[in-house]
């Protein structure tokens, strides 16, 4: 049987989002998802002053997955039952994965010590998207991301603001969980817009989420302030979904593992609100990690990828 369909007919049988590939407004757009994840770490030691690590985990994903879910269902998408599955991966990597990991590091290791060791993850997101994200990072690039991976290390061990504790540990699995649930999600917004991509991930785990915040209601909610409720608001709407939304975007159309590099930056705006938000002390040798940390995005940022 031959095949009568017009070539109209069968494009509008099976619609896609194919975003074309812009790499520097994919920087530029990823750039704006990473000054929003940057005040998370800070917005966490605020939030933990009147929540639990567990009820900031929970509990935001709760929040965001409400405003996902009205989002969605005033735009009138329907379920993506096809990417379910990878949906509810990089929901369970980015909604509890890494706020899990990170809330609980938080609680023993200063915040701007956080961002400069969270630098790794552009080089764990490339080494994803090379494994199973398509994409084929060429040897300069890996050279850099690596360079920027050993500062990261070196800083960490060498005791140079904070001795070396389990807090890297915390912060070492909260890596792991973003750059694999990036890679899923980035991936996931070659088809679909990157905001759907993340309201998806939200309300296909919210049951989750709401279960863990009522477990959690009796011992996570502990008096909190209006600074805590805020950074709370903040840990909900921005860090986990308008951040997302940027991030996402920026990822699709720019390149995993090339726009991965800028979250390198995110240090320098973690830092900056660690001492203007918390009074943390930043040291002279913190500041000469970020700084080269950030030579090594600038010179990734030219290496080629396939």
């Amino acid at each position: 049987m031959t095949d009568t369909s017009t070539p109209s007919s069968r494009a509008t049988s099976h619609p896609s989002h194919s975003p074309v590939h812009h790499p520097l407004a994919g920087l530029a757009i990823g750039f704006i998802g990473v000054l929003i994840f940057g005040a998370t770490l800070p917005a966490t030691r605020i939030a933990l002053d009147g929540f639990s690590p567990a009820f900031i985990t929970f509990g935001r994903a709760v929040v965001a997955a409400m405003v996902a879910g009205i989002v969605l269902l005033a735009l009138g998408k329907r379920f993506p039952r096809r990417d379910a599955m990878r949906l509810l991966a990089a929901g369970v990597l980015l909604v509890y994965g890494f706020p899990g990991f990170s809330s609980v590091a938080m609680q023993t290791v200063p915040a701007a010590h956080g961002g400069v060791v969270l630098g790794v993850l552009p080089l764990m997101t490339a080494a994803f998207a090379a494994l199973f994200g398509g994409e084929r990072p060429g040897p300069a690039f890996w050279a850099w991301s690596i360079a920027g991976a050993t500062l990261v290390v070196v800083f960490s061990l060498s005791g140079a603001d904070i001795e070396p504790g389990l807090g890297d540990i915390w912060l070492g699995c909260a890596a792991l969980s973003a750059s694999c649930g990036y890679v899923i999600s980035g991936k996931l917004a070659r088809t679909r817009p990157g905001w759907e991509v993340i309201s998806w991930a939200l309300v296909i785990t919210s049951p989750l989420s709401l279960a863990g915040a009522i477990f959690c209601w009796d011992s996570g909610v502990l008096e909190p302030g209006g600074a805590a409720l805020a950074a709370f608001a903040y840990l909900a709407l921005g860090s986990m979904y308008a951040g997302f939304v940027f991030w996402n975007w920026g990822m699709a159309i720019g390149g995993i593992a090339k726009v991965g590099q800028v979250q390198l930056l995110q240090s320098f705006v973690t830092i900056g609100l660690s001492a203007l938000l918390l009074g943390e002390t930043v040291t002279p040798v913190t500041i000469g990690f970020a700084l080269a940390v950030a030579f090594v995005v600038w010179c990734g940022r030219k290496a080629k990828v396939g």
